[in-house]
């Protein structure tokens, strides 16, 4: 090993010793700096992407960011606080298309992000642009506990709880303050995370939404605890959160569990789950579709064999993944009747892509 490499090594091994000397309370105290700076990088993260957003979807939609409000906090720590019960505060992002006629009427779709403290970011570029071209006013709501907004939010996640409340509020809102939304037809779809808020939304609100989407929806709790990985458990187990483990609350990871609600389902529902799924585990969405079918509940699904992309099938842009959006526009279509229908791959492209200038 040459002599500058050589001294190069050393100086890392030092670092890689060095809090091993450190007090506990210095050790302590880095890791309060360490999750300071995590969390305001995510926010700095978060507003870049915000940038992005005008940038790839700008030419076909109008896009904002409203601040809106939930219900309080699910744990007060201080509640004799000044404002300690006051609602929970967070963002939305709105979709509107740059063609609309202001004197008619449009459907609502609500697209709550997925992931466990996850947000919604441009990775849901090309599915906006398709829901825009159709003439869908689009709300994604940014509900408590979402990624980019700082560690206080971070901390108020209520995980099958007040979140679908948020998402709930995030809908009322759009309806209340948008005259060209009809609220009649108001749609909600989610994946993953999102498509289980988009269950407890339905099943809570049967009334407030004439169809809906779940894709890969987390369904039961309970099971997931027991596949996952202590890393993913302490997330709910953390003092802020749920605060105990599945095995010491079996009945409240029970209560934040859609399959043990399936007898609330009133609204057309479409479900798609994909066998070699690596997040949400097939067995979750099948013992969804089992619980819908036993309480004698009529609703769509499919089950797709390996799908390549796992978790992400129909969110890519493979033909597999457009193919099974058509499928999810056709479902939304029936019952919201929006200006515009995308009927084949190459309306897909079309909406999806910018056009190359000649």
């Amino acid at each position: 090993m040459n002599r500058p490499l050589q001294l190069f090594s050393s100086i890392i091994a030092l670092f890689m010793i060095f809090p091993i000397f450190l007090s506990a309370q210095e050790n302590a105290e880095i890791e309060k700096l360490n999750t300071v700076m995590k969390h305001r990088l995510d926010v700095i993260q978060k507003q870049i992407d915000d940038l992005l957003w005008f940038q790839k979807v700008g030419d076909v939609s109008f896009v904002d960011k409203v601040y809106i409000y939930g219900p309080p906090a699910a744990n007060v720590y201080n509640p004799t606080a000044m404002g300690a019960n006051n609602p929970i505060k967070f963002w939305t992002y709105v979709f509107v298309p740059n063609n609309l006629d202001p004197s008619k009427k449009y459907p609502l779709i609500v697209l709550p992000h997925g992931g466990v403290h996850g947000d919604f970011t441009t990775y849901y570029t090309h599915i906006i642009r398709e829901l825009i071209a159709q003439q869908y006013i689009v709300a994604a709501p940014e509900y408590r506990g979402s990624t980019g907004y700082g560690e206080d939010f971070y901390k108020q996640i209520d995980y099958g709880g007040l979140e679908n409340d948020d998402v709930f509020a995030c809908r009322n809102y759009m309806v209340e303050n948008y005259e060209f939304i009809d609220k009649n037809r108001v749609g909600i779809m989610g994946w993953s995370h999102g498509g289980m808020i988009t269950l407890f939304n339905i099943f809570d609100h049967p009334d407030a939404y004439q169809v809906a989407y779940a894709g890969v929806p987390v369904s039961d709790l309970v099971a997931r605890m027991g596949y996952m990985k202590q890393y993913y458990r302490d997330l709910y187990e953390a003092e802020y959160h749920i605060g105990a483990s599945a095995n010491d609350n079996i009945e409240e990871y029970r209560k934040r569990s859609p399959v043990w609600h399936a007898h609330k389902l009133q609204t057309p529902l479409l479900i798609h789950t994909n066998t070699n799924d690596d997040d949400v585990n097939v067995l979750e969405v099948e013992h969804l579709i089992k619980s819908l079918k036993a309480e004698g509940k009529k609703f769509e699904y499919e089950i797709y064999q390996d799908a390549p992309g796992g978790h992400s099938f129909d969110r890519m842009d493979t033909p597999v993944a457009k193919e099974a959006r058509l499928k999810i526009y056709r479902h939304l279509g029936k019952y919201l009747k929006p200006e515009k229908t995308l009927k084949s791959i190459s309306d897909i492209n079309s909406a999806a892509y910018r056009p190359i200038k000649k």
